[in-house]
């Protein structure tokens, strides 16, 4: 009898047809995540957006490091991040050396932004390791506006309500540095010519420059006003096409002689907001004026060539490119660039004592008219008194009288374009104002306003300058209409 040994039971192999099944199965699931992260990959470059966060970041940055002189990875995580989710795949390196930064979009779209002489930080340049970067020094002790000291508040002047005063900018601090609250990062009062309550927050020195956004659509306008009065441009009748000598006139202007809309657009129609251009502000991650910004290397010629809406002259539409081709109409009156670079700080910073302020250039050379003007909570003061003042400061007529009359005549009269001068806010307009609904803004108020809560609020029947500087990414947060009325709630009346 022969005796048989099991042996060990073999696995039963799979069926031949479920193994390819499997295997299809994987190949399909694996093309379709390959064509998804395509799709999203190509959107993302479509609309641009990989070099757009990337030149935020890299703009960002090196203004805050450079101009205003803080720490690079304070700037990133307070300034940048909060602003857009996709910007937490950037990341940011600095160059001591050439005074530059490097922001990278998941490692792969660069972009680099460079601090250069006279033109703040600029997207897509030379580094120039010459450019002297601003470091915050001491306050000056003499009193605002020569120094930056303000006044006691036993010589603040009868009526004001210190108390009530301290409260209000005590309360305007709550949240300060937090970027989902309010985030104040300065706050000042001046009455009757003097500066009565500055404070700051915590890691922003009384010195600081800090960006004012739109604000600087005023100033660009001052600056514009000022050279224009120099040179005999007539402002209300000239056509854009006609703004330039010839060989200063930049390319577009030959097209624009051809277009039976844009050649009827005159430097009037540019100062009130109401070109035709369909070039009205948005700030969504696709937005024209986000392209403008970070990926354009003239943002006037970009907006040049934006199409028409509605005819020159008769609509309101609020435009930060707008203000980039005031920008470059006052290029035009210089013979050179380096003239045109130099013309802000040594005609009207300077002589009012401004001692940290830039205004930053794009790639092209043209001054960022609607966005780029850095300046010390102090010194945005001084700007909000020269204007109050009508352009004098102290014997020195800095900009031509005439200036306040021209600002505060509305763009429009009637509709949105009602509560908009030449470049600032009429923000008292009791039916087109934005603060119509806030008692307590006086009618006469004229305010520089900031896309992230900044305000320089102007008000004659007052005699009183109000600045806050702020980085408000979070809106409801801040309230510009009640601020200035609490504010001036406590001051009194001019005699």
């Amino acid at each position: 009898m022969t005796t048989q040994t099991a042996g060990p039971e073999l696995e039963p192999t799979k069926p031949p047809k479920k193994r390819k099944w499997i295997k299809r199965t994987i190949i399909a699931v694996a093309s379709v995540v390959v064509l998804l992260v395509a799709v999203v990959v190509g959107a993302l470059v479509y609309f641009n957006i990989p070099a757009n966060s990337a030149g935020l970041a890299a703009q960002t940055v090196c203004s805050g490091v450079f101009v205003s002189g803080r720490d690079g990875d304070a700037v990133f995580t307070e300034d940048v991040l909060p602003q857009s989710p996709a910007l937490s795949v950037v990341s940011v390196s600095t160059d001591q050396t050439n005074r530059s930064v490097t922001a990278k979009f998941l490692g792969i779209w660069s972009r680099q932004a460079a601090l250069l002489p006279n033109r703040g930080c600029v997207l897509d340049v030379t580094p120039d390791p010459a450019a002297v970067p601003f470091v915050a020094g001491p306050s000056n002790p003499q009193p605002w506006p020569k120094g930056d000291a303000a006044v006691p508040p036993n010589q603040w002047g009868p009526g004001v309500n210190a108390a009530g005063l301290e409260k209000v900018i005590n309360q305007a601090l709550v949240g300060s540095g937090d970027p989902k609250a309010a985030n104040a990062r300065g706050v000042a009062v001046v009455h009757d010519g003097k500066l009565l309550i500055q404070k700051q927050g915590a890691g922003f020195p009384q010195t600081m420059p800090l960006l004012g956004w739109s604000m600087t659509k005023t100033v660009n306008a001052m600056i514009f006003y000022k050279r224009a009065k120099e040179t005999g441009f007539d402002i209300t009748n000239t056509l854009v096409i006609d703004a330039f000598p010839a060989n200063r006139a930049p390319a577009w202007v030959a097209q624009w002689r051809n277009d039976p809309q844009k050649s009827k657009i005159t430097v009037s129609d540019v100062l009130g907001m109401k070109t035709g251009l369909d070039v009205e502000d948005d700030y969504g991650p696709v937005a024209k004026v986000v392209q403008m910004l970070y990926s354009e290397p003239s943002m006037a010629d970009f907006i040049a060539s934006q199409p028409m809406i509605t005819e020159p002259g008769s609509t309101f539409a609020y435009s930060t490119g707008t203000s980039d081709l005031l920008s470059q109409i006052t290029q035009g009156m210089f013979a050179t660039d380096q003239e045109y670079w130099k013309y802000w700080g040594d005609t009207v910073f300077t002589p009012i004592g401004m001692k940290g302020g830039v205004f930053a250039t794009d790639t092209s050379g043209t001054w960022v008219g609607g966005s780029y003007v850095y300046a010390s909570t102090g010194d945005w003061a001084r700007l909000g008194q020269l204007m109050l003042n009508d352009g004098a400061w102290e014997s020195n007529q800095v900009i031509p009288a005439g200036w306040w009359k021209f600002a505060s005549t509305p763009a429009m009269p009637s509709g949105p374009g009602n509560g908009y001068g030449a470049q600032v806010w009429i923000p008292g307009q009791p039916t087109n104002g934005e603060c119509a609904d806030t008692p307590g803004v006086p009618k006469d108020t004229l305010s520089m306003d900031g896309h992230y809560g900044q305000v320089v609020a102007m008000v004659p029947s007052k005699k009183a300058v109000i600045v806050r500087l702020g980085w408000t990414v979070e809106k409801p947060q801040f309230n510009e209409c009640t601020f200035i009325s609490d504010v001036l709630a406590n001051l009194p009346a001019a005699n």
